[in-house]
């Protein structure tokens, strides 16, 4: 047996320690991880740093999401007593109950899933977000986080693991992988005997390799190839305050938008004035030829264009002639998560909102909203764009 295997082992030796405990425990706890964090944010920074001298090749953005100081380490603390803080405790219920036709008595009840794989790139936040989410919902969880963070993602687990031991409380509840060589994922991705479903944050191609080669159940979550269709009667003042955001706020996460389509009816007038807003956030712009055509700032795209998750300060651009043809051209080249129309034409919203296959639609709202706690979850585990289970932020 490898040191994946015997990560799993102890995992699902210890589902049923942590499914029996009391909320008002698992709370505590939340909240003692949460001080704990706090209280050791200097050594949190120290190996950051190590993660961050070694990450020389990460694009700016990427780089500012491995990024860990007091700040942000605070940030997540908060996150962390919130999740604590959350009225609901998943496990209570109350649960749906009902009698068949000879007085059966049926109870549909909520269970942990049991052992919780969380598989993720260079998002040391992440192995905070999946420990609380799972702990605070009954189950254990593997970590298993890109070699950019390592150095940050030991020492969160660490913390969170000496909290855990504080409370008596076995402390493979929460467990990372160190290896962080390809065998470890392929390991991950088939231990079906120990392993009740995996989750993948990061890029589009990553998230594909481990829906393609998984033999344990996965909730698909995430990739953004996100868009945003400005049509003829948009409010043009709006458009662009709604784009800035989408696309220049965090642009390493999978919420911000990736390309913009523009109704060929407005674009003359509208496209030199979002160019003007976006070169001046540094966002480099590529687009068809009909949008070169009216601006010659927008260089080139590719066909790989349309279908890249840049996670950067990149935006494709494109001229489209009416609101089927961008209905037709982002149900061609969504990931299925967030996807925004701006629009006051109450006929083509409505067009839009029920033909765009993607788990969250907007009218004149930044996609940097597809979020849980904007939402009202309180939290989130991830996006999911897939139909079966849930869809949306979960």
């Amino acid at each position: 047996m490898n040191a994946v295997e015997e990560i799993g082992k102890r995992a699902k030796l210890v589902t049923s320690d942590v499914a029996n405990l009391a909320v008002d425990i698992r709370n505590q706890i939340l909240l003692d991880m949460s001080s704990a964090l706090v209280a050791n944010w200097q050594e949190i920074v120290a190996a950051n740093k190590k993660d961050l001298d070694a990450a020389t090749q990460l694009s700016g953005p990427i780089r500012n999401r491995l990024t860990l100081d007091q700040k942000t380490i605070g940030g997540i603390a908060t996150s962390l007593s919130a999740v604590a803080m959350l009225a609901c405790d998943p496990l209570a219920g109350p649960y749906d109950n009902w009698k068949n036709h000879t007085g059966f008595k049926i109870v549909k009840k909520t269970v942990p899933l049991g052992v919780v794989a969380m598989i993720f790139e260079a998002r040391p936040n992440v192995t905070l977000d999946a420990a609380a989410l799972t702990f605070k919902s009954g189950n254990a969880v593997i970590l298993r986080g890109g070699k950019e963070a390592i150095e940050s993602n030991i020492i969160l687990t660490n913390i969170l693991r000496n909290v855990l031991c504080k409370h008596n409380l076995n402390p493979d509840i929460i467990q990372l992988i160190t290896d962080t060589t390809h065998d470890s994922v392929n390991t991950l991705l088939n231990l079906r005997d120990y392993v009740d479903v995996l989750i993948p944050r990061g890029s589009g191609q990553f998230i594909d390799f481990v829906v393609k080669n998984a033999t344990v159940p996965v909730i698909e979550t995430g990739a953004g190839n996100t868009h945003i269709f400005v049509d003829e009667s948009a409010k043009q003042d709006e458009a662009i305050r709604v784009i800035h955001n989408a696309k220049t706020q965090q642009p390493a996460v999978c919420n911000a938008a990736e390309k913009l389509l523009i109704h060929e009816a407005i674009a003359g007038e509208f496209l030199p004035k979002i160019v003007d807003d976006l070169l001046a956030a540094g966002v480099e712009l590529r687009g068809d030829q009909k949008a070169r055509s009216i601006d010659s700032r927008v260089i080139g795209a590719s066909a790989e264009d349309w279908d890249t998750e840049y996670n950067d300060l990149i935006m494709a651009i494109k001229i489209v002639h009416n609101n089927d043809e961008a209905i037709t051209w982002i149900n061609d080249h969504t990931t299925h998560h967030s996807e925004t129309i701006i629009s006051e034409d109450l006929n083509h919203v409505t067009d839009f909102m029920n033909t765009v296959d993607a788990a969250v639609v907007y009218q004149n709202v930044s996609s940097r909203f597809t979020d849980g706690f904007e939402f009202g979850f309180g939290a989130e585990i991830g996006i999911s764009t897939q139909k079966l289970h849930a869809r949306g932020p979960m």
